[in-house]
Order: C-alpha cells, then structure tokens, then sequence
C-alpha cells in the first residue's frame, strides 16, 4: 500500500499552480499578450548585474570545486558572509556556525518543522497564510491551527491567536512581509506576540518556538521596517531564501539562521541537520552559494514592484474594488465581487484575467494579485478589470 498521508497530500494540488497551468494553455490558444496572468509569485524583474558578474566570476575562477559537494550544512566561507551581512544590519551576533544553508525558503521552513514536531504537535499560522504550511506541518506529524486576522489592519487577532496557544503548541509560523497580503507585521505586533509566547511558554515548561518566513524581507515600500525577530524573541529560527530579493526563484538557495541563545541550541542544531538529511536536503546548490556570497546585500529594482503596486491599487480602487494596500512583498489582496472567491475568479476567467481565490489561505472572501509582471501587463488588464467590476454592478 501506498502512503495514505501523502497520497492525500500530493492528490490536490496547489491552486496557484492549477491557474498558472490553465494560463499558460490560454496563452498557447489566444496570445500572451492577451492573457493577464496575475497567478505565480515569479519575479519579472531580472536579477541585478552584480548576479552575472558573480557567476561568471565563479565559473571561472574555480573550475575544480564549483560543481562539487560542500559540507551539509554549506560553505563555511559563504556562511561567514551571511552572518556578518545579518550582524552588520540587524545588531545580530551570528557566526558561520548559526547559518544552515537550504535549497530556498520552502526547503528551510520544511526543515524546521521537521526538526521540532513530535507527533501530536501543533503549529500556529496566521490567516492568509502561504498554503504549503499545511502541507509541511502535516507531513511532518503535526497539526496546522490558523488564527484569523484583524479585520482592518490584517495584522494578528490576539484574542483569536491566544485561544489556539495550548500545552501542545510547539512553534508559531509568521511570514512577514505577508504572502498573499502584502501586510508587514508591525513592531508593536511582534513586542505583543512575543510577550504572549514568552508567557505561554514559561506556563508550558518548555518553549514554543518562532519560525519567520522572509523571503520577501528586502521588498517593502514607503519606508517601512521589517522587525528582524531575533531581537526581540529567543526561541526564533529565520528562515530566508534569495528567490525574491535577488529574482532567482529558479535557483533554489536560501539559508536558515539559527541564534545561539536559542534553547538547547546544540540539539536543535543537530535536530536541523537531521532533518535535511531525512528530507533530502543535504546540500544547497554549491554554484549558487558561491553567487550569493558575492551579492549578499544586493537586491533587484525594488522601485519597479513599487510602481506596479501603486499602478494596481490606484487603478483598481478607482474601479471600485476593496484592496488591502501592501506594505511589502508584491501581491495585491482584494476583496471580491461576491461571497465565493473561486466563483469571482472563474467569472474574471472570461476576461482572461487570471487571479488566485483566497480560500487556501485561510481568509474567504478575498483574491490574490501577483503584481511582479511587467507593467504594461497591468495597464492593458484595466480595461478587464472595469468590464469585470461593472458585470458585477448589474
């Protein structure tokens, strides 16, 4: 027999990547330029010159080790040089030693997991979450529990989230800069989850541990900070990938930083290895260590994701639709047009707009925009935006 739990895992498939699929058949049928595919979180902008430059550099200058394995847990020199960025920017004390390296941010958040569910256990999310959560937590043994959000700011309904925190709550997920919101959690939200956990956890007897989800942690707007969660809990393990900072979602690279302050460090380090073993994670492409080395503080045009944001909202409010006004990342979250979500997306399905329903999330009611598309993408969408809003005024 096969595995009952990943048969069930694996026979629903992710909905983004269902209407990614339908788009690009669309697009075979009608044009591209006639399909507006606001589906996948792919970053349109390339990667900056200095990736280029670092690659080439690379490959020619060590031709005999670049294809080779690293140690497991990465190269200890490209290790060095994330905890002297995270320490130079973030006031950290990190060394080569608190820094994993992982194949992206979904290889460091699985991992993490693996390494800290025992059966029984349960994981603490934030709606709208990234819906791979549940796959990972899941097939770890364990249980998603989800809180809902504050309805007009979306950041943390505390009274919602303390009525899930129980005896058997072994960490907290939160992914700020927020997919599919775009919300940054502020820091005032941080100092109150924190103190929250740092209560339940001493009524506990053991810790309940932070897991951050930040590959979206450069692109933020207008100013705004990203509360870097190590100085303000303990027990926080960082999980980070290059995908989007540096528009190399296909290379597959990130990295997890864990604190030495943490409890029981040396464990959970170990914990952390063991579970990149058993998950097949053993070594993160060495290539791209090596890149991201030399263009570790480096990011793509931030400005360009700004404009579209701004181009987006604007556009879209004027026409009437409800959006949440993102602080980060690049996803627009709108309300739709009626109760049903997946009904509103199959509806703009007839305009060739493509857009994701929020239900996987964990917040009916909503859709998702990946405004990371070239920008005459969203211009020549408006006009379908409007025939879609005014089917609905009828």
């Amino acid at each position: 027999m096969i595995s009952e739990k990943n048969y069930r895992l694996g026979s629903k498939s992710s909905i983004i990547r269902e209407i990614f699929s339908f788009g690009q058949m669309r697009k075979a049928q009608v044009g591209a330029d006639k399909v507006y595919d606001f589906s996948l979180g792919n970053p349109s902008i390339p990667a900056p010159d200095s990736v280029r430059r670092a690659i080439l550099d690379v490959i020619e200058n060590q031709p005999e080790t670049i294809h080779a394995y690293t140690a497991a847990p990465g190269d200890l020199g490209v290790r060095d040089t994330i905890a002297k960025s995270l320490n130079r920017r973030f006031g950290e004390e990190f060394t080569g030693a608190n820094i994993f390296m992982t194949c992206g941010a979904a290889a460091s958040l699985n991992i993490c997991i693996n390494a800290l569910a025992n059966e029984g256990d349960e994981f603490i999310t934030f709606a709208p979450f990234f819906p791979e959560y549940r796959c990972w937590v899941e097939g770890a043994g364990a249980t998603l529990r989800v809180a809902r959000p504050e309805a007009s700011s979306f950041q943390i309904d505390f009274a919602d989230f303390k009525r899930l925190l129980s005896p058997r709550t072994k960490a907290v997920i939160v992914n700020s800069p927020n997919n599919p919101s775009g919300v940054v959690y502020s820091e005032e939200t941080i100092i109150r989850l924190t103190e929250m956990l740092r209560e339940k956890s001493r009524e506990n007897g053991s810790p309940i541990y932070l897991i951050t989800d930040e590959p979206y942690r450069e692109i933020v707007y207008d100013g705004c900070q990203v509360p870097f969660v190590t100085k303000y809990y303990r027990d926080t393990l960082v999980c980070y990938s290059y995908s989007k900072s540096l528009s190399l979602p296909g290379e597959r690279i990130g990295y997890i930083a864990l604190p030495g302050r943490v409890e029981d460090y040396d464990r959970l380090m170990a914990a952390v290895a063991g579970a990149a073993r058993v998950l097949g994670f053993v070594c993160a492409p060495s290539l791209f260590q090596q890149v991201i080395a030399r263009c570790v503080e480096d990011t793509g045009d931030i400005n360009a994701y700004k404009r579209n944001r701004d181009l987006l909202y604007e556009g879209l409010t004027r026409l009437g639709y409800t959006c949440i006004m993102p602080q980060g990342a690049f996803y627009l979250f709108v309300q739709a047009m009626e109760e049903d979500a997946a009904a509103f997306c199959e509806r703009a399905k007839k305009y060739d707009l493509l857009l994701v329903p929020s239900d996987d999330f964990g917040c009916p009611g909503y859709v998702r925009i990946a405004y990371c598309v070239a920008e005459e993408t969203i211009v020549n969408a408006m006009p379908a935006f409007e025939k879609l809003a005014r089917e609905y005024e009828r």
